[in-house]
């Protein structure tokens, strides 16, 4: 049904080392943990983000972003509680000297550099003010942390930096003789947001439809030889060998070399992490989706009668080759649906054409690429493990901040995060932003998934019997519990792999070696063969 499923086949394990170079789950961090930075009494604070809505003489105008300092008192959580404040602005501008005049509770709106942060605060605390808002000499954040030797324990005021580019706007505001008001809170984020819910079924279900849909090609394949054996025909190698055509099993070696090069690959999108670059990803994820959507839905309309009977004719196609009826009519919607999301891509709404290009590649992708036994699979989770504790944690030590991370957000881009992620917004956030998934969280453990159900289906096991219920079981619970970790961390970024692999891994061992399996499982990854005259059924 599909042009060059041999060349696509490949063209899609390629593709999969593309996204298995993004294996995160995240929900965006609000609060910084950063213990290489001073840490004692009265400079103890985490780095929390800092919402600065404003009012020019009433209107309400733009809401900032800020971050708090590592010394003074904590912020109000919740915007009722958040006092309404005049600004003022300070003279001399980098209130390291006593300002000209006399504050009586404004916001201070000071300039970065002259003297340390601390002097600052105290200076104006001293003149009156109630909180102090520092401007950064650039359009970034920057960490406030004590001085060696300051005493910090004496500040009661709540210290803020904005970006240049905010604390310039409102000092326009207030040189015009504009009367500004602000308030300044750090909400906190829901425990659990119904996003984290529903990207949790989002996983689960792809996985499970292409565990079925896998398994149902390997049975329809498997009835097909066995009708062969029968009638002794001469044809069995012939079928044996078009029969998996298009279908790319993983070896050890190349289950180790995937992590080696997909390792070379991330470091070459951190390095060159740029606007070009990510629209060179763009282009690559819209043909890969393009490929997948295609793919998903020549299957499903193949169901109906009408679509299979269009879907049998044929035409030959310049460079592609023999492509049915039914593929010429559905790929230039795949292509339209493709070009609209990536045009549309920064508007809101983008999110959903993303989820729908990104299930239907890893869908194919698992059904072009197999894991043959139960040895392949867990060298490949294995080295996986260890690729994303090393790329979220590790890292950190050598290139200063986590490498996985920084590339699924897309830094240094101007763009919102690379595009091999599912993504849904986060609905009941005050922050706002998306919770994410990486493909390599879903396809990476979807392969195992996946051979379990096809062992169970050519096996004849029932549902309770076989190793499927188990291995989603464990990659449900797994993704559950990497969920738990991500809201216990305040949303800073979580290896997936680190929670799932050992359930997987873990409950396929104990399952096939209880049950007596675990030597076919490793080796052969195919039960034996039942008699000719035996029809395979799926579990009941």
């Amino acid at each position: 049904m599909m042009w060059g499923r041999s060349y696509s086949g490949y063209l899609l394990v390629l593709g999969w080392l593309y996204v298995y170079s993004a294996s995160l789950v995240s929900g965006g961090d609000i609060v910084h943990h950063d213990d290489s930075l001073p840490n004692r009494p009265g400079c103890n604070n985490n780095f929390v983000l800092v919402k600065v809505p404003t009012r020019v003489n009433g209107k309400e105008k733009e809401e900032y972003v800020g971050v708090g300092a590592r010394f003074g008192p904590t912020l109000e959580s919740k915007e009722k509680h958040a006092t309404l404040i005049r600004l003022a602005v300070a003279d001399p501008p980098d209130c390291c000297t006593t300002p000209k005049f006399k504050l009586t509770g404004e916001v201070i709106l000071v300039h970065r550099g002259n003297c340390s942060f601390t002097t600052k605060t105290k200076v104006a605390e001293a003149a009156g003010a109630s909180a102090i808002i520092i401007i950064n000499n650039s359009t970034d954040l920057f960490k406030m942390v004590c001085e060696k030797g300051e005493d910090v324990l004496d500040i009661n005021i709540p210290v803020v930096m904005l970006p240049l580019d905010a604390g310039s706007s409102l000092q326009k505001f207030v040189d015009a003789n504009d009367t500004v008001t602000l308030q300044l809170y750090s909400p906190k984020r829901p425990a659990v947001d119904v996003a984290e819910v529903f990207l949790w079924l989002m996983a689960v279900g792809t996985i499970l439809c292409a565990s079925y849909w896998s398994a149902w090609t390997a049975r329809e394949e498997a009835i097909e030889q066995d009708k062969l054996l029968k009638d002794g025909s001469d044809e069995l190698l012939q079928v044996s060998t078009t029969s998996s055509r298009g279908v790319v099993e993983i070896t050890v070696i190349s289950a180790i070399l995937f992590v080696v090069v997909a390792s070379c690959f991330l470091i070459m999108l951190y390095k060159l992490m740029s606007f070009w670059f990510i629209e060179v990803l763009v282009v690559l994820f819209c043909i890969g989706g393009v490929e997948g959507l295609q793919t998903c839905l020549v299957a499903l309309l193949s169901c109906f009668r009408w679509f299979r009977s269009i879907g049998e004719f044929y035409v030959k196609v310049p460079f592609l080759g023999a492509v049915s009826y039914l593929t010429l009519a559905i790929c230039p919607f795949c292509i339209v649906s493709a070009v609209i999301w990536a045009v549309y891509r920064q508007y809101s709404f983008a999110w959903i054409g993303q989820d729908i290009l990104g299930i239907s590649l890893i869908i194919t992708v698992l059904q072009i690429v197999r894991v043959p036994n139960l040895k392949v699979g867990v060298v490949l989770l294995s080295c996986a493990f260890m690729y994303d504790i090393f790329w979220v944690f590790v890292s950190k030590w050598w290139f200063r901040e986590s490498v996985m991370i920084v590339v699924a957000r897309g830094d240094k881009s101007g763009e919102d995060g690379i595009p091999m992620l599912l993504k849904i917004p986060r609905m009941f956030d005050p922050w706002g932003g998306y919770s994410i998934i990486g493909f390599g969280d879903i396809i990476l453990p979807g392969l195992l998934v996946t051979f379990a159900l096809r062992y169970d289906w050519l096996a004849n096991k029932k549902l309770k019997s076989g190793y499927f219920l188990g291995a989603m079981s464990a990659y449900g619970l797994g993704l559950l519990i990497t969920y738990i970790a991500l809201n216990l961390m305040d949303g800073h970024g979580q290896p997936a792999l680190l929670y799932i692999v050992p359930f997987i891994l873990g409950t396929l061992i104990v399952l096939g070696h209880k049950r007596g399996d675990l030597e076919t499982l490793w080796t052969t990854g195919e039960p034996e063969r039942p008699c000719p005259h035996v029809r395979l059924q799926p579990q009941s």
